[in-house]
């Protein structure tokens, strides 16, 4: 595959670049930092069966103006990728979300609106060339409206249903999209939180999200457990998560 990464210089991200690399694909980085992309791409090129140099170029999800520069740069590098992968977002706990709220409309803008403009660019070009995978990561945190992440699971749960629609619309035209949907993980992001039980490493992720590449699902739940977890939280009652902490 040729893919584009945007968020892969930190935790997953970091982790299915590495995965992807190491199996043989090609990879272009997109980030916000120029440092951050020059030291993972070094990196990776390491990494790489065939030291394959590993392009870059900066991408900010809260600036859409740069945008189609980003993917016109990896669009030349890479001789036209057919394969994206978006793990970059924000997150704040809800007490910090509630305390900033300037944070918390960036985390808003981000996570929902400015995903949604950078993944329209990308299913256009996908489709203009016959198809490809768009492969993007939301949030367990998405499934149900719960009380310790009533703005993040908001922001995650537009995500999820826009995910949804494309696959059921685009799939046919060979759009292949992928929705995944983490629970704890262990990474910077969550760095101070107590994990709860089946937390995640970066790297259990990215094996899972290469396989779920391969075979192109629509959806994935990862640490597995995740999956049965929300199936039961999405049964619960009204009055039952009234009452729940979790």
């Amino acid at each position: 595959m040729k893919t584009v990464i945007l968020g892969g210089t930190r935790g997953m991200g970091r982790a299915v670049a590495r995965a992807l690399v190491e199996r043989g694909d090609s990879v272009f980085l997109l980030g916000r930092q120029s440092s951050d992309l020059e030291k993972c791409a070094k990196d990776l090129e390491h990494r790489s069966a065939g030291q394959a140099q590993v392009p870059t170029a900066i991408c900010d999800l809260e600036d859409p103006s740069g945008f189609d520069a980003a993917l016109d740069a990896a669009d030349e590098a890479l001789g036209g990728f057919d394969t994206v992968v978006i793990t970059a977002g924000l997150f704040g706990t809800q007490e910090k979300l509630e305390e900033d709220p300037e944070f918390a409309r960036r985390m808003l803008t981000v996570n929902f609106t400015n995903t949604v403009v950078f993944c329209e660019n990308v299913r256009r070009r996908l489709l203009e060339r016959g198809g490809g995978t768009l492969c993007v990561f939301s949030s367990v945190a998405g499934e149900r409206g719960r009380k310790p992440v009533v703005l993040y699971g908001s922001s995650k749960a537009g995500l999820s249903r826009y995910l949804e629609g494309l696959d059921h619309r685009d799939r046919e035209k060979g759009l292949v999209t992928i929705c995944v949907k983490p629970g704890f993980v262990k990474t910077g992001m969550t760095e101070g939180l107590e994990p709860p039980p089946f937390a995640g490493t970066p790297e259990q992720v990215a094996t899972r999200v290469v396989r779920a590449l391969s075979r192109g699902e629509p959806e994935v739940y990862t640490p597995g457990p995740w999956r049965f977890v929300m199936m039961v939280i999405r049964c619960l009652p009204r009055f039952v998560m009234r009452k729940v902490g979790f």
